[in-house]
């Protein structure tokens, strides 16, 4: 995209002889980037169907860059010009080479469409978001596509006024997808980040309101190694929490001591456990309620 700037292209492309190789060589790299993004996409999930899988190879990158290439090298390209498909799309080799570049990149966002619309399903909340952002660029980016394929086959077959009455369409799409399509692959590392930071402190909040069950537990099996918890503590909240659980579980149903608990330190217990295991629906304000005693 940077290459095909026209601040950046009227110089490259008579590094390369003038005779806009430096077309092909960004259209590649387009093509390149598209099939990097559409496997990172494919990644982050378990659907991965065989027509998917298909589409983001390397053998379907391979043949598409080979077509492309063989179909550049018949166009009669003349000297440099930041309106390459403008200038040349009459031309049928022009036609095609574009054809088949926006048919590669329309299908491999359309599989991102795809996988990205798929995980907003079985996504809930926040984290829906990144995936929303993703699915609205790819769709952008298809409609796009579309776009250009139809102002190919007309500027080639002679509808102009039908060329032009979709060339408006071009650069809105152009920024739309590229807007959307990057927030999505920045907010979800950020979403991420926020999230391990939420349970951060989660984890840290219920482990210090299972202390005093922790400390009657310990006090009743004088075997169990505070120091142990400190140490755990200081590296980890969640093995700290882990270790308070398995401890107040182990003097709950060992039949020599006795450990009562009432409801709310077992609701407590039992929120930590969904805690740890990632079933934690709960809300903050909720349950330092339940943590207080209230019913």
């Amino acid at each position: 995209m940077t290459l095909n700037v026209d601040a950046i292209y009227t110089v490259a492309d008579p590094l390369l002889g003038g005779t806009n190789i430096a077309t092909l060589i960004a259209d590649a790299l387009l093509m390149t980037g598209l099939f990097f993004l559409g496997r990172g996409v494919m990644r982050t999930g378990e659907y991965r169907p065989r027509l998917i899988r298909a589409v983001v190879s390397i053998p379907m990158l391979v043949v598409s860059l080979f077509a492309i290439t063989v179909t550049f090298l018949l166009i009669d390209r003349g000297t440099t010009t930041t309106h390459f498909m403008s200038d040349l799309g009459y031309e049928p080799a022009a036609a095609a080479y574009s054809i088949i570049n926006f048919v590669y990149g329309g299908v491999v966002i359309a599989t991102m469409l795809t996988l990205a619309a798929r995980q907003y399903r079985h996504s809930a909340g926040i984290q829906r978001l990144p995936v929303g952002l993703l699915a609205l660029g790819s769709a952008f980016g298809v409609a796009l596509c579309v776009a250009v394929i139809v102002m190919d086959i007309a500027h080639v077959t002679g509808q102009l006024p039908l060329m032009y009455a979709v060339q408006p369409t071009y650069g809105p799409l152009s920024l739309l997808t590229f807007l959307f399509l990057c927030a999505g692959f920045a907010v979800q590392p950020a979403v991420r980040r926020a999230q391990h930071y939420l349970r951060d402190k989660r984890t840290a909040a219920l482990a210090a309101n299972l202390e005093p069950l922790w400390n009657r537990a310990t006090s009743v099996r004088p075997g169990l190694s505070q120091a142990d918890l400190l140490v755990t503590n200081a590296d980890d909240a969640e093995g700290r929490l882990h270790r308070e659980i398995v401890v107040i579980r182990d003097a709950m149903i060992d039949p020599r001591i006795t450990f009562d608990t009432n409801r709310a330190e077992i609701a407590l217990l039992e929120r930590a456990e969904s805690h740890l295991l990632g079933r934690d629906q709960t809300g903050a304000a909720s349950t330092t309620n339940e943590e207080d005693g209230a019913p």
